[in-house]
């Protein structure tokens, strides 16, 4: 449940795309006003108000009909909204964002980049403003933060602010499967070292030394399921709205639940062909789950993976259609 990868940021874009432009075109569209234009302090006021309702505005500034910035970058953050001074009167012209509004009548949006002012990933959406009598007389620019627009269109914020909470709990679940699994690793050393005493019955080595693999075994299966929640939960980014996240998540514990069964089921065997016949149907019967569990994660994962091509496929279809 880490926060999303630029790569993760910029697949939901894609998916995305035309909504966002949309809202960034209404956004642009109510706050072109001739006062943000002309008068001192209008830029910041003007982003006060966007701040309450849309906070993933991150900057907003204006330019003149060459593409210098006649304001100071009005900048939205986590401290509130504030003036970061030392960008007026720079050239903006040769800016990607000024060179698409310049050529076209339409509000411009850029393809996402990294913002040098906030070190986001972000877009910058450009819209000339005309005055009736003067032409144009400047262009109003927003960047937007990407990954804070598809949290809130997704309606996502409020889960993200519980995250801290979870994990806490996954953290402390992995560092109680962590020592567990590092018990069973101390107890089957101690008594691999213990293995041939002095004292130590004939024939009884081979099952203690069964009785051995088994802890190993089950540490391994315990640590790789800790391991599983730590990557799944905590250090990765885990998208909830994407199928091939949970299929991911399930696919793996699965994996470590086969691992570790069909181990005790390889040592079942073992056991049963040392002379302990009545174990013969149990390591059967637990290779025949292991078979199952295989057959079925097969199908889980080939199911998963042909109904999200159709997902996709369908979106890409309505995209299409919408344009």
């Amino acid at each position: 449940m880490a926060a999303m990868s630029y790569l993760s940021v910029i697949e939901s874009y894609q998916d995305y795309k035309s909504v966002i432009h949309d809202l960034i075109e209404s956004i642009l569209a109510g706050t072109a006003q001739a006062q943000i234009f002309t008068h001192d302090g209008a830029v910041l006021n003007t982003l006060r108000k966007i701040d309450a309702h849309y906070p993933f505005v991150e900057l907003l500034y204006t330019l003149d009909s060459k593409g210098i910035q006649t304001s100071e970058n009005a900048l939205s953050n986590k401290q509130g909204v504030t003036i970061l001074p030392g960008a007026k009167d720079l050239d903006r012209s040769q800016r990607p964002y000024f060179k698409l509004a310049a050529h076209s009548d339409e509000i411009a949006v850029t393809s996402p980049y990294m913002s040098s002012a906030t070190g986001h990933l972000c877009i910058s959406a450009t819209m000339k403003y005309e005055d009736a009598s003067q032409g144009v007389s400047g262009y109003l620019v927003v960047d937007i933060n990407l990954a804070r627009i598809i949290e809130f269109l997704r309606g996502d914020e409020l889960r993200r602010k519980t995250i801290p909470f979870f994990y806490g709990v996954y953290s402390l679940m992995v560092i109680g499967l962590m020592s567990v699994s590092a018990t069973m690793l101390y107890m089957a050393f101690e008594d691999l070292f213990t293995l041939f005493p002095s004292d130590s019955p004939p024939g009884s080595p081979p099952y203690k030394l069964f009785e051995i693999i088994i802890f190993i075994t089950l540490s391994l299966a315990i640590f790789d399921l800790g391991k599983t929640i730590l990557e799944e939960e905590v250090l990765m980014h885990k998208d909830v709205f994407r199928h091939s996240s949970t299929r991911r998540t399930i696919t793996r514990f699965l994996s470590a639940i086969l691992i570790a069964v069909s181990i005790e089921a390889l040592l079942t065997m073992f056991k049963a062909s040392l002379g302990e016949v009545e174990l013969m149907k149990s390591a059967v019967w637990m290779m025949l789950s292991v078979v199952g569990l295989l057959l079925g994660l097969g199908g889980y994962v080939y199911l998963g993976a042909k109904a999200e091509r159709i997902l996709l496929k369908n979106k890409m279809e309505f995209g299409k259609s919408s344009m």
